[in-house]
């Protein structure tokens, strides 16, 4: 199972913040109860129609949905979920997975869709922090495009015996990166997965920081990766598995050496890797 990573939802945020600021919410109706996380179904149902939207953001893999009356709609998309903007008399045959269909003032619907039922909704009323809502926003780690310094992934590292690849993704210590773009950004710094994260280089520290950012801004470029379920918020695939290193081309040559691509096992992720350009010291 693949889960969105960072530039993917960052992909589906640019969408919304496109789409849904002036407009607001003309109703709810919640199809399968257990993709409401908070509150309970009911009152996601009462409370939210009426609302404006005002921004789109991201935080880690969640999406950040500003509402007047400093209220807020967040969403997760776990493995297989999607928040879509449906067009003006869209059918039930365009949803074949829709979890909650939120009709928009404008005509237009917004729908949760979501095959494997993974992925939750959120409403944060006013007077509480999104934090208390969601417990787990507290807990992420560092943003890697706007945050990420080659002075605190030493700190993060620091003394870490586990993989460098299972540390990567930690949450909170970097929130959102996930398998592809760990593939993608070990590769680029030259560093075998099951390296000791504590045993990098200053060299390789610094390097790996630039990776993880050339990466994951070059994956929001392409609009992510639909290597199965993903779709960006009008429903278009990404591209970036097309011009990926190693992730998802085990077997197939390394684009720098040729030597096969190999797939290992790290802490129970699949991590693909070349064992030419990415030998293990």
């Amino acid at each position: 199972m693949i889960m969105p990573e960072l530039p993917e939802v960052e992909t589906v945020v640019r969408g919304l913040q496109q789409a849904l600021p002036g407009d607001s919410l003309k109703s709810v109706q919640v199809l399968r109860p257990d993709s409401i996380a908070f509150p309970d179904p009911d009152q996601f149902r009462r409370l939210l129609p009426g609302h404006g939207f005002l921004s789109v953001r991201r935080r880690g893999k969640y999406i950040l949905i500003d509402l007047d009356e400093d209220a807020a709609l967040v969403c997760h998309l776990r493995m297989s979920g999607r928040l879509l903007i449906r067009a003006r008399g869209a059918g039930a045959n365009d949803a074949r997975f829709l979890r909650v269909k939120m009709p928009l003032a404008s005509g237009r619907q917004l729908h949760f869709e979501d095959m494997r039922v993974f992925g939750r909704l959120w409403y944060k009323p006013r007077g509480v922090s999104l934090e208390e809502v969601v417990p787990a926003l507290s807990e992420l780690g560092l943003e890697p495009l706007t945050d990420l310094t080659a002075a605190k992934l030493k700190l993060l590292f620091a003394g870490k015996k586990q993989a460098v690849k299972t540390t990567l993704l930690d949450q909170t210590l970097i929130a959102g990166v996930g398998n592809i773009y760990a593939d993608e950004a070990l590769f680029l710094t030259g560093v075998h997965p099951q390296t000791s994260a504590g045993d990098l280089t200053a060299r390789s520290l610094t390097r790996l920081v630039e990776s993880i950012q050339l990466v994951l801004s070059r994956g929001i470029e392409s609009g992510g990766s639909t290597l199965r379920d993903y779709v960006n918020a009008e429903g278009v695939n990404g591209n970036y598995q097309n011009q990926a290193w190693v992730y998802g081309r085990e077997d197939e040559p390394c684009l720098k050496c040729g030597r096969e691509i190999v797939r290992v096992k790290v802490a129970g992720r699949s991590s693909h890797f070349c064992p030419g350009c990415q030998k293990r010291r």
